[in-house]
């Protein structure tokens, strides 16, 4: 039985940690009134409204900074500017820090850094995926080098965390400086309009050593980094829509590279054939039309979630289902530069096609395309180097792989869009397919040059030759009788030929020559 004493112990020191608790959670409600003034959630109330009801467990939340310069031992909060813990999105398992913009402008301390590192170092052990909220303005300028050798420790563990768990960036605030390296790191970076920016250096940088004048939305805005640089794979356009589409991301993706995606019992039956395909791809070759239209037709319920939707518009990359089993899309997009392939296209697609690899996402591609763009800029820019990341993210891939050729499949393009040469395990095309090493046209006027300047009627002539090779090279008749498409189908059977094709290619292994890693061509 306690003693008296004892029990008068025990008392205070509940009765200080109920003191530091409330001390925690008026800070987070001064926090939470602050960011409301700017548009904002706080760091605390952004996790709760990301997470499962009652599903948070905080760690560390009574950590503090040990600086002393500048002032700040006169002002040390509890958490030290992020919150950091665990949590369920639609019952799975994450690991979440949502950084504190009203704590030193969110800005990564010794401590700070020593909080995301465990909650790094624990996602790992656990196997399960880190999502990140970021609002900071980089290093903590009062720490000086430890806050430089915290980011330092972050980073390591992103790179140490890549292809091994899920790793995504939610940007609802500034981040400058060594605050967007961490990020761009990750697998996925989401951006809310208006609040959410990315720079290496800020406005004011900028005109003090070019002179030039731009404001923090337009330098690193989300549009900016949707349309621009890429860096941003989703734009919400609150944090509402910014929980809601980090959500949905989740559902296609395992909580770790040892297990497969989620599986949802589909309301789509794996059977129906869809007689809106037959007549999507027009008579006339050079005519477009949109390739989103092909995927809604294919997926289960019309269900598709892109990827990079402003970027490189001529590639497109999401995910959507087939028979309730997450697939990964990568599609020539002819509406945009006829679905020619260039430099941001190929290097959107083959960050897209690694990361589905690394996480067990079988991969579809929609083939439409008449080679890579051709021009002075795409080859002093490197089209060479960048493009054949494309080719080497699908050639290395090991998940299962299908091509669907829907029209035109010409020269090396056709060989890097997935082709069985480079390890596909099906390709088929459609009737209205164009396998060749050119255009009918182009073609033409390269090999019978003479031919057509020696005819009494030159255009006849090229219109005789024109029909002849595209009756004997510019369809899939020839790939077919090769076995490099494995069969041409009525477009209208695809999603069923498809769900067949991965119902199978499922259980594929593979052995790889051992290796540290390849090199690709970054």
């Amino acid at each position: 039985m306690a003693s008296e004493t004892e029990t008068r112990s025990t008392g205070h020191k509940a009765s200080v940690r109920a003191e530091r608790a409330a001390e925690v959670a008026a800070q987070h409600a001064a926090a939470a009134e602050k960011q409301a003034a700017r548009g904002k959630r706080g760091a605390r109330e952004r996790v709760l409204s990301l997470l499962d009801d009652g599903s948070f467990q905080e760690l560390d939340p009574f950590v503090q900074g040990r600086a002393t310069r500048f002032g700040m031992d006169r002002a040390r909060p509890y958490g030290d500017g992020v919150v950091t813990g665990f949590g369920t999105i639609d019952g799975r398992k994450v690991a979440i820090f949502s950084q504190d913009f009203t704590v030193y402008g969110g800005s990564l301390g010794e401590a700070f850094a020593e909080k995301l590192v465990k909650l790094m170092d624990l996602a790992a052990r656990y196997g399960v995926p880190v999502i990140g909220i970021n609002d900071s303005a980089g290093a903590r300028i009062q720490e000086g080098v430890e806050g430089l050798a915290g980011y330092g420790e972050v980073f390591f563990r992103n790179v140490q965390l890549s292809g091994v768990v899920p790793q995504i960036s939610l940007i609802a605030g500034p981040c400058a400086g060594g605050a967007v390296y961490s990020p761009a790191m990750t697998d996925f970076v989401a951006m809310v309009q208006g609040i959410g920016q990315m720079f290496i250096t800020g406005p004011d940088v900028i005109r003090t050593v070019t002179g030039e004048e731009v404001s923090h939305e337009a330098l690193g805005g989300a549009d900016a980094h949707m349309a621009q640089s890429g860096v941003a794979h989703l734009v919400a356009t609150d944090e509402d829509d910014l929980n809601a589409q980090t959500r949905y991301l989740l559902s296609f993706l395992p909580s770790n590279n040892l297990e497969d995606p989620p599986w949802f019992a589909p309301d789509d039956d794996p059977e129906r054939e869809s007689p809106r395909l037959d007549a999507v791809v027009p008579e006339e070759s050079t005519k477009p039309y949109d390739m989103h239209e092909v995927l809604a037709e294919i997926v289960d319920d019309g269900a598709f979630f892109e990827i990079q939707a402003g970027y490189a518009p001529n590639i497109i990359c999401g995910f959507g289902r087939l028979d309730g089993h997450a697939v990964g899309v990568v599609a020539n997009q002819p509406r945009h530069l006829a679905g020619t392939i260039d430099i941001a296209a190929s290097e959107k697609a083959a960050r897209f096609v690694r990361t589905c690899d690394a996480f067990n996402v079988p991969l579809l591609v929609f083939e439409d395309v008449p080679g890579f763009l051709p021009g002075i800029d795409q080859e002093h820019e490197g089209i060479i180097r960048r493009g054949s990341k494309l080719l080497f993210a699908f050639a290395e891939a090991t998940v299962p792989r299908i091509t669907v050729i829907t029209r035109k499949a010409y020269g090396g393009a056709y060989v890097v869009m997935n082709s069985k040469h480079i390890g596909a395990d099906f390709a088929v095309a459609w009737p209205t397919a164009e396998i060749a090493v050119m255009g009918p046209e182009a073609a033409v006027g390269l090999v019978f040059r003479r031919d057509l300047a020696a005819a009494d009627d030159p255009v006849a002539r090229r219109a005789e030759l024109v029909a002849e090779y595209e009756d004997l090279f510019a369809s899939p008749w020839q790939a077919a009788g090769r076995g490099y498409i494995d069969d041409v189908i009525e477009p209208r059977q695809t999603r069923p030929w498809l769900i067949r094709a991965l119902a199978l290619a499922r259980s594929k292994r593979v052995s790889a020559p051992a290796r540290k890693h390849g090199n690709i061509p970054l």
